[in-house]
C-alpha cells in the first residue's frame, strides 16, 4: 500500500491550507500547526510532511520552535523540508525529534554536504528533494532552473548514498496538477532509489494510477490541497466524524 503524508506548510507560525468544512456543518478548523498535526493523526495518518515556507523563502529554519511542538503532540513520525541547507540547520532538525529531512537546493550547490548527512546521521534520516519545470531541476523553492534533469541528479545523489528522493513537478503556482508517472517509473527504474511522489495526486484516481509504480520503488506521496479540499471518498466520514469528537487524547499522542 502506498504511505500516504499529509502534507503541513508553515507560514508565520500558521497553516498555509486549512481543511475545509462539510457543508452545513459547524466545525471551524484551526490555523495552527499543532492542532493540524493531531486531525491528521486523529484520522489515521501514518507519518505527515511538513514544510517551512519561512524557511524556504529565507533560506534557513525559522519555525523549529513549532516543529518540535507536533514532533511532541503525536506518535507517528515527521518528515520536515524548507530551509534546510547547512550540516548545522539539518542537525538541528533532527535534534528536534524529526524522523527525516528532505534536502534540496544543498543537494544541487553542495553535494559534498549530502555525501557527510548520509555519513553523519544514515541514509534512513536524510532524503533528497527534487523539484522540476520543464524537464530541469529548480532550486531555491522553484524560483531559479538549472540545467541538470531529473534523472542526472538522482543518480548523482545515489551515487553519494542517498536511498530516498521526494520528487514533484512544479507549475505556475505550485506542485504541478498533473501526475509525473513517466518521470517517476524512470527514476526509480533507473537508480533503484526508492521514491516519494510530491503533489500531481488529486482524486482517487490518481492514487490507484500511483499504486502502480510501488512495485518498482514509487512506495509514498505526499498530498496538500486536495486532502484539505476533501477530494476523497473516505473524506466525508471524517467529516462527519469529527464532530462527535470533543478531545482527541489529553497529550494528543493517540
Amino acid at each position: 500500500m502506498l504511505l500516504i503524508f499529509p502534507s503541513i506548510e508553515i507560514s508565520h507560525e500558521c497553516c498555509l491550507e486549512v481543511v475545509h468544512g462539510l457543508p452545513g456543518a459547524e466545525r471551524t478548523y484551526s490555523v495552527d500547526p499543532v492542532q493540524m498535526a493531531i486531525l491528521w493523526r486523529g484520522e489515521n495518518a501514518k507519518t505527515l510532511h511538513v514544510v517551512d515556507m519561512d524557511g524556504v523563502s529565507e533560506g534557513r529554519v525559522v519555525n523549529s520552535h513549532i516543529i518540535r511542538k507536533m514532533v511532541e503532540s503525536v506518535d507517528i513520525p515527521i518528515q520536515v523540508g524548507g530551509g534546510l541547507r547547512t550540516f548545522e540547520e539539518i542537525e538541528q532538525a533532527l535534534s528536534l525529534g524529526v524522523y527525516r529531512v528532505v534536502v534540496g537546493t544543498a543537494a544541487v550547490e553542495q553535494p559534498g554536504l549530502i555525501e557527510r548527512l548520509v555519513k553523519v546521521f544514515g541514509t534512513r534520516k536524510i532524503a533528497v528533494g527534487i523539484d522540476a519545470r520543464s524537464g530541469q531541476v529548480t532550486v531555491s523553492g522553484g524560483k531559479i532552473r538549472t540545467n541538470v534533469t531529473p534523472l542526472e541528479l538522482a543518480r548523482e545523489m545515489k551515487k553519494l548514498g542517498v536511498s530516498r528522493i521526494v520528487y514533484g513537478e512544479r507549475g505556475p503556482e505550485g506542485p504541478a496538477r498533473i501526475l509525473p508517472i513517466d518521470t517517476l517509473r524512470e527514476l526509480a527504474t533507473a537508480t533503484k532509489i526508492r521514491v516519494t511522489c510530491w503533489g500531481g495526486v488529486y482524486s482517487y484516481k490518481d492514487l490507484v494510477r500511483l499504486q502502480e509504480l510501488e512495485k518498482i520503488g514509487v512506495d509514498s506521496v505526499i498530498v496538500g490541497r486536495p486532502l484539505y479540499e476533501n477530494r476523497f471518498p473516505c473524506q466525508a466520514l471524517w467529516r462527519l466524524n469529527e464532530n462527535q469528537l470533543n478531545d482527541l487524547g489529553p497529550t494528543r499522542r493517540i
